[in-house]
């Protein structure tokens, strides 16, 4: 099968295309497992998080993606909980072990033994991927395959990182950047919460240009103070510098919520800016999201369904993933991208 192969940790720029396209050995399902054609598959931030090094990958050669859509090709001896050929999605959350504290009490995002789709096993960049029957969803007919992809990370991770933010109907919620994630979080504030408003903050004006088309109530850079102050925000950014303005733009008791696995190093000089009684001080929190379980998939499939939800779609070919992630890196982004793989 041809897959985008990942070699080792590199930097990334336009001189180095650290992803080759090459012929790997299709894989074989275990007993619980389901061999899974990939159609389409989202680009995340966190793929160049991963070959940046700053969540680098247990091991190499190795294939990343976790948004991913495609058709159960094959079942392992065991696997029924799917037919030939039905549609599934699969997420971040590859595995968990189901028996500790944390599984026990349906936090295994936070198990030990957690298991990242395209970091600790090969993911959707290619034509053929596995995964256990168990951590894999059925998507909802409404959706087109592309449609879909994003909606397993940007959108479940964004609709964790908003419960997490406790907010309620008709108070105002912030969002640092402005890119897959941010985009499909926009769409089920105005849907869930009615009463709120939306304050955009992104350093690139298509982004903000962007969150005014899709209903945000105002919109500034990082850099920018709010008209008001917000009960709320989320912050998408790779770096540290927002943060920090971001607390400066909360409500007394509001509280911060970093939906990033990893921050870029370059600025963590700016975390010493925090002034306390100015940034921190009155019952202010900082919150961050660690991964993603199994019912935030199912209940954000469920919700995406119900507003219904329309992502914003930039498509590539497989062998355009260079291009795609790099754009990342270059903050050219509109919604979310998504690679056509069949």
């Amino acid at each position: 099968m041809k897959a985008m192969v990942l070699n080792g940790v590199s930097d990334f720029d336009r001189n180095r295309r650290p992803l080759m396209l090459v012929d790997v050995p299709r894989p074989v399902p275990g007993k619980k497992e389901i061999l899974v054609k990939v159609t389409r598959c989202g680009v995340c931030h966190t793929e160049l998080d991963e070959i940046e090094g700053r969540t680098p990958p247990t091991h190499f050669p190795i294939v990343l993606g976790h948004q991913i859509i495609g058709r159960v090709e094959r079942r392992g001896s065991k696997a029924e909980k799917f037919d030939i050929g039905e549609r599934v999605g699969i997420a971040w959350i590859y595995s968990a072990c189901g028996k500790c504290k944390f599984c026990l009490a349906g936090q295994e995002n936070l198990c030990a033994e957690f298991m990242a789709t395209g970091r600790d096993s090969n993911g959707g960049y290619g034509e053929y991927t596995v995964v256990s029957e168990d951590f894999a969803y059925r998507i909802p007919g409404i959706f087109s395959d592309s449609e879909a992809a994003p909606l397993l990370c940007a959108g479940a991770i964004g609709y964790r990182s908003l419960k997490l933010t406790g907010l309620h109907d008709g108070e105002n919620l912030g969002l640092t950047g402005f890119g897959a994630s941010g985009h499909l979080v926009l769409k089920v504030l105005l849907y869930k919460y009615p009463n709120s408003r939306a304050f955009v903050f992104s350093r690139t004006p298509v982004e903000r240009e962007f969150a005014r088309e899709l209903g945000a109530f105002w919109t500034g850079d990082t850099e920018d103070e709010p008209p008001e102050k917000l009960s709320a925000i989320i912050d998408t950014t790779p770096a540290w510098k927002p943060v920090v303005k971001a607390l400066r733009s909360l409500e007394k008791g509001g509280r911060l919520v970093i939906n990033a696995i990893r921050k870029e190093a370059g600025d963590q000089k700016s975390l010493f800016e925090i002034d306390y009684p100015r940034d921190l001080w009155m019952e202010k929190e900082i919150k961050s999201v660690a991964n993603i379980t199994r019912k935030d998939v199912e209940e954000f499939l469920a919700l995406a369904s119900e507003i219904p939800l329309s992502p914003e779609i930039q498509e590539y070919t497989l062998d355009q993933a260079n291009n795609a992630v790099l754009e990342l890196k270059e903050r050219k982004i509109r919604g979310a991208k998504v690679l056509r793989i069949q």
